[in-house]
């Protein structure tokens, strides 16, 4: 059984702390307002939502930042496979511009990434700055056959091994392996042509 540290607790000499916990359902409007503000109400159109949209998260790893009882920061991580590789795709990962300067982005990151590596997963991936994303381990060194189903900077396409050799000759798409949310199973459902009727033999 893996144990997992209480809430992650950052402290300023400026600012009072802010608190890292799973995600609840009770932070889904204020993630989503988030989200808008900070990548734009198009964001969905990006080539990474391909990888997310009607999924869920892999378990466990949806984690919200909160300071006096607002959400500031969100990142989540999702299965994939990288060209035959079981992975995560890590994202996206937002801070409220007001509190950039607490380091929530950052701790954030740490938090995921170890808690992705307590639950025996060997491999992340994200679209994002090789600058920023490299104090953090990740990089272009083996992700340069693998691809995104969409346009994208290949510069920006980036991994990190949790496990060593996990992206060894990684190459091909990179595409969803979990099982649809509920509620795209029931638009799926909803949206199927009604079967054609068949003649009875005469």
């Amino acid at each position: 059984m893996t144990a997992f540290r209480k809430p992650q607790v950052a402290l300023t000499s400026n600012a009072a702390p802010f608190a890292i916990r799973a995600e609840r359902a009770s932070d889904v409007v204020a993630r989503e307002a988030l989200l808008d503000a900070c990548f734009g109400e198009n964001r969905h159109a990006r080539t990474c939502q391909r990888l997310r949209d009607g999924r869920v998260p892999a378990e466990g790893l949806a984690f919200s930042a909160v300071r006096e009882g607002q959400l500031v920061g969100t990142v989540r991580l999702w299965h994939v496979s990288a060209g035959g590789r079981r992975a995560l795709v890590l994202g996206p990962l937002a801070v409220d511009a007001a509190w950039r300067e607490l380091g929530i982005g950052a701790a954030l990151m740490d938090h995921a990434l170890a808690a992705a590596r307590a639950r025996g997963h060997a491999a992340v991936i994200l679209l994002g700055d090789a600058p920023y994303y490299a104090r953090f381990g990740f990089s272009a060194a083996k992700t340069g056959e693998l691809s995104l189903p969409g346009a994208f900077e290949r510069e920006r396409l980036l991994g990190l091994e949790l496990s060593e050799g996990a992206l060894d000759d990684a190459r091909g798409m990179i595409v969803p392996t979990d099982t649809p949310s509920r509620k795209a199973r029931r638009l799926t459902r909803t949206n199927k042509a009604p079967p054609k009727a068949v003649p009875r033999a005469a």
